[in-house]
Protein backbone atom coordinates (compact mmCIF):
# COMPACT_ATOMS: atom_id res chain seq x y z
CA UNK A 1 0.00 0.00 0.00
CA UNK A 2 0.82 3.15 -0.79
CA UNK A 3 1.88 6.20 1.87
CA UNK A 4 -0.52 7.36 3.15
CA UNK A 5 1.06 10.06 5.92
CA UNK A 6 2.76 13.25 4.22
CA UNK A 7 3.93 16.69 6.09
CA UNK A 8 3.76 19.54 3.99
CA UNK A 9 7.18 21.67 5.49
CA UNK A 10 6.88 25.40 4.00
CA UNK A 11 9.22 27.58 4.46
CA UNK A 12 8.14 30.81 2.13
CA UNK A 13 6.18 33.86 3.48
CA UNK A 14 4.37 34.12 0.18
CA UNK A 15 0.86 34.02 1.00
CA UNK A 16 0.16 32.94 -3.23
CA UNK A 17 2.08 29.99 -2.38
CA UNK A 18 1.07 29.20 1.31
CA UNK A 19 -2.51 29.03 -0.08
CA UNK A 20 -1.14 25.83 -1.89
CA UNK A 21 0.29 24.24 1.50
CA UNK A 22 -3.06 25.18 3.09
CA UNK A 23 -5.47 23.68 0.01
CA UNK A 24 -3.12 20.60 -0.30
CA UNK A 25 -3.05 19.79 3.86
CA UNK A 26 -7.04 19.80 3.32
CA UNK A 27 -7.34 17.71 0.99
CA UNK A 28 -5.20 15.06 1.87
CA UNK A 29 -7.30 15.01 5.22
CA UNK A 30 -10.39 15.37 3.39
CA UNK A 31 -9.21 12.35 1.35
CA UNK A 32 -8.64 10.03 4.22
CA UNK A 33 -4.57 10.61 4.22
CA UNK A 34 -2.64 11.83 6.63
CA UNK A 35 -1.76 15.18 5.92
CA UNK A 36 0.28 17.63 8.52
CA UNK A 37 1.33 21.11 8.18
CA UNK A 38 4.90 22.91 9.61
CA UNK A 39 5.89 26.25 9.36
CA UNK A 40 9.59 26.69 9.26
CA UNK A 41 11.78 29.98 8.05
CA UNK A 42 9.67 32.95 7.30
CA UNK A 43 6.47 30.93 6.61
CA UNK A 44 6.18 31.15 10.67
CA UNK A 45 6.22 35.08 9.95
CA UNK A 46 2.31 34.37 8.10
CA UNK A 47 0.50 32.77 11.31
CA UNK A 48 0.19 35.60 12.98
CA UNK A 49 -1.52 37.45 10.10
CA UNK A 50 -3.44 34.45 9.00
CA UNK A 51 -5.34 34.52 12.02
CA UNK A 52 -6.83 38.26 11.54
CA UNK A 53 -10.15 38.01 10.22
CA UNK A 54 -10.18 39.30 6.71
CA UNK A 55 -7.00 38.23 5.65
CA UNK A 56 -6.94 36.48 2.60
CA UNK A 57 -5.67 33.21 4.19
CA UNK A 58 -7.85 33.11 7.04
CA UNK A 59 -10.58 30.66 6.49
CA UNK A 60 -8.43 28.30 5.29
CA UNK A 61 -6.04 28.74 8.62
CA UNK A 62 -9.04 28.28 10.58
CA UNK A 63 -10.10 25.29 8.83
CA UNK A 64 -6.71 23.81 8.51
CA UNK A 65 -6.23 24.87 12.42
CA UNK A 66 -9.84 23.31 13.37
CA UNK A 67 -8.70 20.07 11.28
CA UNK A 68 -5.55 19.84 13.72
CA UNK A 69 -3.67 19.34 10.60
CA UNK A 70 -0.85 22.74 11.97
CA UNK A 71 1.06 20.05 13.36
CA UNK A 72 3.48 23.53 14.51
CA UNK A 73 5.46 26.50 13.69
CA UNK A 74 9.74 26.40 13.96
CA UNK A 75 10.65 27.42 17.38
CA UNK A 76 14.09 28.74 16.42
CA UNK A 77 12.76 30.84 13.57
CA UNK A 78 9.78 32.17 15.39
CA UNK A 79 11.87 33.23 18.05
CA UNK A 80 14.30 34.70 15.32
CA UNK A 81 11.42 36.27 13.41
CA UNK A 82 9.91 37.69 16.59
CA UNK A 83 6.77 36.13 16.11
CA UNK A 84 6.92 32.92 18.65
CA UNK A 85 4.20 34.66 21.35
CA UNK A 86 1.96 35.81 18.85
CA UNK A 87 1.97 32.07 17.71
CA UNK A 88 1.86 30.20 21.18
CA UNK A 89 -1.10 32.80 22.24
CA UNK A 90 -2.93 31.34 19.21
CA UNK A 91 -2.28 27.89 20.22
CA UNK A 92 -0.29 26.86 17.44
CA UNK A 93 2.65 24.56 19.02
CA UNK A 94 6.04 25.67 18.77
CA UNK A 95 8.38 22.82 17.98
CA UNK A 96 12.36 22.26 17.93
CA UNK A 97 13.21 18.97 18.35
CA UNK A 98 16.52 19.84 16.17
CA UNK A 99 19.07 22.27 17.25
CA UNK A 100 15.37 24.32 17.60
CA UNK A 101 13.98 23.89 14.54
CA UNK A 102 11.18 20.70 13.58
CA UNK A 103 13.32 17.36 12.25
CA UNK A 104 12.15 16.21 8.80
CA UNK A 105 14.30 12.89 9.74
CA UNK A 106 11.61 12.28 13.20
CA UNK A 107 8.93 12.48 10.44
CA UNK A 108 10.42 10.29 8.38
CA UNK A 109 11.32 7.62 11.00
CA UNK A 110 7.11 7.46 11.23
CA UNK A 111 6.56 6.56 7.95
CA UNK A 112 5.63 9.87 6.87
CA UNK A 113 6.44 11.68 2.99
CA UNK A 114 8.29 14.92 3.37
CA UNK A 115 7.00 17.24 0.65
CA UNK A 116 8.51 20.98 0.86
CA UNK A 117 7.25 24.54 -0.34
Amino acid sequence: MENRKTVIFAFRADPMCFIHVLLNGIDLNEKGMEGLIVMEGEAVTLVPRMAEQGHALSLLYKKAKDLGILYGACKACSAKLKVDKEIEKLGIPLVGEMSGHPSMGGFIDKGYRIITF
